[in-house]
Order: structure tokens, then C-alpha cells, then sequence
């Protein structure tokens, strides 16, 4: 029964830091990384002025009104 605790321990923190490992590149690969993509794919092809001209004929501009 000596040092129990501290056998188990040991264990537990290897086991901690392998599970936390572990789930950060789940998150990496699974979320963080495709949604990167995702915001360079959509800003490809972005046209901000265009955009801008949508929202200030829809009216959404008070600053801009429309034309």
C-alpha cells in the first residue's frame, strides 16, 4: 500500500495529458483547420462593393441611403 498514491497519480497525469493531447487535435483537424478554409474559399471570390451596393438598396444602410 506504499505510495499507492503516487503510482496512480503518475498514471492519471500521463493519461490526463494524452486525453487533452489527444483532443486538441480532434479540434485542430476537426474544426479550426476546415473553417479556415472555409473563410479563405468565401473571400476568394468576396466582392465587399458589391456587397455594399446590395445592403444600400435594400435600405439596411441609414448612412447610405438608397439611390
Amino acid at each position: 500500500m506504499r505510495r499507492l498514491l503516487a503510482r496512480r497519480m503518475k498514471l492519471h497525469l500521463f493519461g490526463a495529458f494524452f486525453v487533452s493531447v489527444g483532443c486538441a487535435a480532434l479540434y485542430k483537424f476537426g474544426v479550426a483547420d476546415p473553417r479556415k478554409r472555409a473563410y479563405a474559399e468565401f473571400y476568394k471570390s468576396y466582392d465587399p462593393m458589391k456587397d455594399f451596393e446590395a445592403m444600400r438598396a435594400a435600405g439596411v444602410l441609414e448612412s447610405a441611403p438608397p439611390k
